[in-house]
């Protein structure tokens, strides 16, 4: 950090002296207008070489994007999508994107060619004009419909991602965010989650579940988030410290976890963890990883450090909020299954209820020991005085 503070000191030097000399060549030249080489007035020529300079960085702009898409052009989250309405927000973005691309080539293009077309001419003169109508009305009107556009078709998708009908079949999980971290609370038999506050957080009971709540009794929480295939889900978030972001791209899903308030995603999962690790893409991106990890571990050996363990393609929970010095390592593994394997993993799984009396079993039963341990010691106490009163009788 210190050597880049010195490199920017130096630069900002170099450029103060740099800007010194100009001044000091501007109040010493001789400012002879007859003579172009002298004056400071541009030319013909210099705006000749100027506008044939805005013609070749368009084309280095073209030239430049074009090689960009096809060296980089990879978009992992435009196309294989593991969730029911990913295809909506895919469909939205790549919109978005072509729109984007050709206002850029249109835009770019016009303003390099007037700026080519109208450069400096000793015998021309500039037209001027306060205003015009007509310009004005297209060059406003054209965004508007263009921005409404994709303001509606968003609207529209928004809509048909986040209704559900509360009669519908559903499974409800709550995700709950704190620095730096996840916890994971499933509903439980009953499909219900408990009533929760921050005042509740004590021991086992991580995400404060009002355990006076009857239906907080069967409620499950867990470090992963484990999700059946095909089946609706509504996420129910909350935070317990700061602004949050669930994020989980592979299902093109985001909804703020904010203090104080409970906010919800909708969405079904289309996809296994297993059937996506078997792609022909996934497994391509997996093995250029692990290429670079084992390049990577071949270094760390050599000094003596253990090597990387082989990456594993993960359904991922990221955060997608600046929330703190650990928010980079903020992340929970996702896992879609079938229907079957979700519930004999949910079966396996303790419910809160009873890790809430077994923490206070276990926090009661020190204390009866240690009941049960004085009246032995005052006996011995006890048993003592009475042997030293009966020496000292016989002493007597």
């Amino acid at each position: 950090m210190t050597s880049l503070l010195i490199l920017v000191i130096v630069a900002l030097l170099g450029i103060a002296v740099w800007q010194l000399t100009k001044i000091f060549d501007l109040t010493n030249s001789k400012l002879n207008v007859g003579n172009e080489y002298e004056s400071e007035i541009a030319t013909d020529k210099d705006n000749n070489i100027n506008g044939y300079l805005m013609f070749g960085f368009l084309a280095f702009i073209y030239i430049f994007t074009i090689y960009s898409c096809v060296k980089w052009g990879y978009f992992p989250l435009l196309n294989n999508s593991a969730s029911e309405h990913g295809n909506d927000v895919d469909q939205l973005m790549w919109i978005t994107l072509v729109v984007i691309f050709l206002v850029q080539i249109v835009t770019q293009f016009l303003l390099h060619y007037f700026a080519f077309k109208y450069r400096g001419n000793k015998n021309r003169k500039a037209i001027f004009f306060a205003d015009n109508d007509r310009l004005e009305f297209i060059w406003t009107i054209i965004p508007v419909i263009v921005l409404a556009g994709l303001i509606l078709y968003g609207l529209y998708a928004w809509n048909n991602i986040m209704h559900y009908d509360e009669e519908e079949e559903v499974l409800y999980v709550e995700v709950y965010a704190k620095q730096f971290g996840w916890d994971i609370r499933y509903s439980g038999d009953d499909n219900v989650l408990g009533k929760a506050n921050v005042r509740f957080i004590e021991g086992v009971n991580a995400v404060g579940v009002d355990m006076a709540d009857p239906n907080a009794q069967d409620d499950i929480l867990a470090k992963e988030l484990h999700l059946p295939v095909g089946k609706k889900v509504v996420l129910k978030m909350r935070s317990q410290d700061v602004l949050h972001s669930a994020y989980l791209p592979h299902f093109r899903a985001q909804m703020n976890c904010i203090p104080g308030m409970v906010t919800q995603f909708i969405m079904t999962p289309t996809v296994t963890t297993t059937k996506m690790r078997d792609r022909e893409e996934v497994i391509n991106r997996v093995n250029k990883i692990n290429e670079a990890r084992n390049k990577h571990s071949k270094k760390l050996i050599e000094k003596g450090e253990p090597g990387l363990e082989p990456y594993v393609f993960d359904y991922i929970l990221l955060c997608n909020k600046i929330c703190g010095r650990s928010h980079y390592n903020m992340q929970a593994k996702v896992v879609v299954e079938s229907e079957k394997d979700f519930n004999k993993w949910l079966s396996e799984q303790q419910t809160l209820g009873k890790q809430v009396a077994e923490e206070k079993a276990a926090a009661k039963a020190p204390k009866v020991e240690a009941q049960s341990a004085k009246p032995e010691q005052a006996n011995e106490t006890e048993m003592a005085v009475d042997s030293t009163a009966v020496v000292a009788q016989v002493i007597k």
